[in-house]
C-alpha cells in the first residue's frame, strides 16, 4: 500500500536532485521507510513538478545505486542502497580528486580512532575472532604485496565492524575500494624498507590485545602510533627510491 506523502515546491536544483532530496527528506521524516511502496508516478511527478519521463529516469539512476526498486506493472519501491556499489561510485569520484588525497586519507584515519573506541565497548567473541583470523592473514602473506595489503586492511575493517556502528561502517565501506588500491600500492613500496615486517605484524597484535582487554584509551593510542609508523615507513621508502635512482 502506497504512503502518504507531503508536497514539496519545485525549486531551482535538478530534476534527478530535487527526486533524490524529496526521498530522502521522506525517509529522514518518516512518511516513508524501507520496502514501502511510492505513490504512483502520475502523483510524484505534479508533486516534484517534473515531468514524467524526467521522473523515469531519475528512478532509473536511484534503482542503479539501490535506492529504489522498480518493479514493472506493480510499482517503485523504498530499498537500502547496496554498498558495495556506492563504494565503486564512490572510488571513481575519488579518484578524480588526487588534490584531496590527504583529506581522504584523514577522514579514513578519524572513522578508525572512533570505531576503535566503540569496539572495546561492543565488540563479541564473534568480533574477536574475526580479528584474529585476519592477523593470521597477515602472517601468512607477508611476503606478498598485494594480498598482504588485502589482510591489513581486513583487519582494519574488522574494527569498524567491531564498533557494532552501521553509520561508521557504510561510510568506511564506501571507501574501502579506494582505501585498497592505497594499501597495495603503499605495501608493494615499503616491504623493501627494514623492520616493516615486525612492524605488520607486531603492531597489529597490540592492537588486538588492547581491545580484548577492552582498554579504549590504550587502543586508541596504538591506533594513532600505527599510521605514526606507517607514515614514516612510506617516507623512508620514497627516501631509499630518490636515492636509488640518484646512484
Amino acid at each position: 500500500m502506497s504512503t502518504e506523502i507531503s508536497e514539496q515546491a519545485p525549486g531551482s536544483q535538478g530534476d534527478y536532485a530535487r527526486v533524490l532530496d524529496f526521498i530522502r527528506q521522506q525517509l529522514l521524516s518518516g512518511r516513508i521507510r524501507v520496502g514501502d511502496k511510492l505513490v504512483a508516478e502520475r502523483e510524484l511527478s505534479a508533486l516534484l513538478g517534473v515531468s514524467r519521463p524526467v521522473l523515469r529516469e531519475a528512478l532509473r539512476a536511484l534503482s542503479m545505486i539501490g535506492a529504489v526498486e522498480i518493479r514493472h506493472g506493480v510499482g517503485t519501491f523504498v530499498t537500502t542502497p547496496d554498498v558495495s556499489a556506492l563504494g565503486d561510485f564512490f572510488s571513481l569520484v575519488l579518484a578524480q580528486q588526487g588534490d584531496q588525497l590527504d583529506d581522504i586519507l584523514e577522514s579514513r584515519v578519524a572513522i578508525e580512532h572512533h570505531a576503535i573506541r566503540l569496539a572495546c565497548r561492543r565488540a563479541t567473541e564473534t568480533d574477536y575472532d574475526r580479528l584474529a583470523a585476519t592477523l593470521g592473514r597477515i602472517r601468512e602473506t607477508i611476503e606478498d604485496a598485494e594480498e598482504g595489503a588485502k589482510a591489513d586492511f581486513a583487519f582494519h575493517s574488522a574494527i569498524v565492524a567491531a564498533s557494532h556502528s552501521k553509520t561508521l561502517a557504510t561510510i568506511y565501506g564506501a571507501l574501502s575500494n579506494f582505501i585498497v588500491d592505497l594499501h597495495v600500492v603503499r605495501r608493494r613500496r615499503i616491504l623493501t624498507v627494514s623492520g616493516i615486517r615486525d612492524y605488520l605484524i607486531d603492531h597489529h597484535a597490540r592492537i588486538l590485545d588492547a581491545l580484548v582487554r577492552r582498554d579504549g584509551p590504550e587502543a586508541d593510542r596504538l591506533l594513532a602510533e600505527h599510521f605514526e609508523i606507517g607514515a614514516d615507513f612510506s617516507r623512508r621508502a620514497m627516501l631509499n627510491e630518490i636515492n636509488g635512482a640518484s646512484r
